[in-house]
């Protein structure tokens, strides 16, 4: 049977383009309306809050969720190498501008270990370029905790002006510079990733990549913080091969270490996994989560005090937390010279995981994200706080789950925890003065947990595809020993590698009819099949492009045991050693046989089929080295009378094929070359004499 294809209208793109740009550019009072609603989602969902259904739940959500930031927040400013003031800033504004902002109802933005990480690498690497000294603590601010006082205690002597900010900046000045600084960029590259719609850019971060990413990164949070669970002083490792420099400092300054931290250390770790792991146990029967971080910080931070842990046993504490908000300031535009590169592995990190969680929970319960949108909201999520003395932000897994698990039903329960870190803001911040470091990095290391965890799954991730286990081993490698930015790196070009090379060295197969139907398989990997009598019929299971062609071909011609080049090479020779006998008069040929035996030589024992029958049904698409391909062995196999028929060709092949001249220019012999199924080329191949 023939089937007729369907006569599209070709559209006139420019007119088209044209006529888009009209009607964007177009302003009515709907459009307008229509514009703000979608810019801002909570001006459509928030009219239609049902408060008696969802209030409590928010609510409790709301307050969980703001006592998990609290110490999370002071504790993720060690990785990003700030003052904890910070951290809670960056918290309470996340959760604010998201409400407004953001399409999933059930994601906790706000201050993100691995995001800390790579704000706190650059800062790092900034203050060592600018002469400051990583490891120079300067002695806690005392008096009333005032933002004065704080910020003249950390004045350093460097009378020099440094990237455009005057001579009155010190250490902490600049650090925080740096990192506002990083956050827009960051910000300004998510917001025009909007609106060039270049969301997909982050499909390229496959689920192997930023696994092995979050555990690679995982692995270099740990290290940094071994260095406060034991309390010794060592060099702050910056560049390639902090993980492996830092351990080796480690070990040489172990017999420095502080008794007074690695007793509290050891402490707040077995408390913590502990509540962690019945927390685990027994979630179902608890109706929120065990705000285990809270109190252990509250009840390490009494001890501290009263214990005077700092005056006694010099354990190193968090100082003097100020209250209130500093006023706003524009960021430095020269640091944004400097960071702008690091920027944008930090926003495609920070937009994939918010919109790969985004997506997971919209699904959950049934529901949909806008991609779009959720680049604007996290962008202006990082764009508008770095005015305020904020760093970047992203979407976090851990505080989703317990998010959703105490019954939040909207992004309400954001603006409950963005007050309940207002509330730490403006009155209890100072309270905080005495509480050790150390037990801030046990509390990050057991936030680790399920990151780490990922490392037992190896096997069973083996099993289900090697190819996706090698991609994860060497993400983390990559992130671990060399850098959390080249690790990214090197996880998105190897996964993309992998795909590469997948499609230059797919699977072929020779197939086989299942008896007693129209239908073929692979004869390797299938029992009871038969084979066609006279008929070859290969698949290959890949786009045939540029790169594979020559594995095409090989492949080709070793299933089907015949290199047509090589036959018609042959038998030119042969033809040519006949002539030059028979002109000579002899009619014996160079064998010793005669004419009619060197005619049967001629004709190969192994051509024992006159039809190649390629099935097309895994063949994508095809570029002009594939056509050419295709055309190739069409020629070479009509020299030695055997007919090439393809099958189970997609439209777009199809097409290609016509314009490539496949078919010869009328296409003429198009239906006797091309078949809709297998079967059907096999059974006119069987009719051909």
């Amino acid at each position: 049977f023939t089937m007729e294809r369907k006569t599209h209208v070709k559209i006139n793109r420019k007119e088209m383009m044209l006529a888009k740009l009209r009607k964007s550019c177009s302003c009515t009072p709907q459009k307008l309306k229509n514009f703000v609603m979608d810019f801002f989602p909570v001006l459509r969902w928030l009219p239609k809050y049902r408060c008696k259904e969802y209030i409590w739940g928010d609510i409790m959500s709301g307050l969980v969720i703001g006592i998990i930031l609290v110490p999370q927040a002071i504790a993720y400013s060690l990785l990003a190498g700030l003052k904890p003031i910070y951290s809670l800033y960056t918290s309470f504004f996340a959760n604010i501008i998201y409400f407004l902002m953001g399409t999933s109802r059930h994601v906790s933005v706000g201050i993100f270990s691995l995001i800390s990480l790579m704000v706190g690498q650059v800062v790092d690497r900034e203050l060592l370029l600018a002469g400051f000294d990583l490891n120079d603590d300067a002695p806690p601010a005392l008096g009333d905790g005032s933002l004065q006082n704080d910020s003249l205690s950390n004045t350093t002597a460097f009378n020099l002006t440094i990237a455009g900010i005057n001579a009155e900046c010190g250490k902490e000045c600049y650090a925080i510079g740096i990192a506002t600084a990083l956050t827009f960029v960051a910000g300004v590259y998510q917001v025009l990733m909007g609106i060039f719609r270049l969301g997909f850019v982050s499909m390229y971060l496959s689920e192997s990549v930023l696994d092995g990413f979050a555990t690679g990164a995982s692995l270099t949070i740990l290290t940094a913080q071994v260095k406060y669970l034991i309390g010794i002083k060592i060099p702050r490792s910056q560049g390639h091969g902090m993980l492996v420099i830092t351990w080796i400092n480690i070990f040489r300054n172990i017999s420095q270490a502080n008794l007074c931290d690695v007793i509290t250390s050891a402490i707040c770790i077995v408390v913590l996994v502990t509540a962690k792991e019945l927390g685990d146990r027994y979630k179902d029967k608890l109706k929120f989560p065990l705000p285990t971080e809270l109190v252990v910080i509250v009840v390490a931070t009494l001890v501290s005090h009263y214990g005077k842990l700092n005056e006694v046993y010099a354990s190193s504490v968090s100082g003097a937390i100020p209250t209130g908000f500093i006023s706003p300031e524009v960021p430095q535009f020269n640091l944004m010279l400097r960071v702008a590169v690091d920027a944008l592995p930090l926003a495609l990190v920070s937009f994939a995981f918010t919109v790969s969680l985004s997506e997971m929970f919209a699904k959950k319960y049934a529901y949909t994200i806008r991609a779009n949108q959720e680049m604007f909201a996290v962008g202006f999520c990082n764009i508008i706080p770095s005015f305020f003395h904020s760093f970047a932000t992203s979407a976090a897994l851990a505080k989703t789950l317990v998010k959703t698990s105490t019954g939040c039903q909207t992004q309400v329960s954001g603006v409950i925890s963005a007050m309940v870190v207002l509330l730490v803001l403006l009155f209890l911040a100072p309270l905080f003065y005495s509480l050790q470091k150390c037990v801030l990095a046990c509390i990050i290391i057991v936030s680790l947990r399920g990151a780490l965890r990922k490392f037992r799954d190896v096997p069973a991730r083996y099993h289900v595809n090697k190819v996706d286990t090698l991609v994860w081993v060497i993400t983390v490698s990559a992130s671990a020993l060399v850098s959390t930015e080249i690790g990214l790196l090197v996880g998105i070009v190897f996964s993309m590698l992998c795909i590469v090379v997948r499609t230059q060295r797919p699977r072929t197969a020779l197939l086989g009819q299942i008896q007693d139907t129209g239908f073929y398989e692979d004869d390797l990997e299938y029992e009871n099949l038969s084979t066609v009598p006279k008929v070859k019929i290969f698949r290959f299971e890949a786009p045939l492009y540029y790169a594979n062609k020559n594995y095409f071909l090989k492949s080709l011609y070793r299933l089907t045991n015949l290199d047509p080049n090589l036959e018609a090479a042959r038998r030119k020779k042969y033809e040519k050693k006949e002539k030059q006998h028979l002109q000579k008069g002899n009619h014996r040929t160079a064998n010793g046989l005669g004419t009619e035996e060197t005619t049967l030589q001629l004709v190969p024992k192994q051509i024992d089929f006159q039809a190649l029958v390629v099935d097309c049904s895994s063949i994508s698409f095809l570029d002009t080295t594939g056509v050419n391909t295709l055309k190739e062995i069409l020629k070479d196999y009509k020299n030695l009378n055997i007919s090439v028929l393809l099958a189970c060709c997609n439209p777009s092949v199809i097409d290609s094929l016509k314009r490539g001249g496949y078919f010869g220019r009328d296409f003429g012999s198009m239906q006797e070359m091309l078949f809709y199924s297998v079967h059907n080329a096999v059974l006119f191949a069987k009719d051909q004499k």
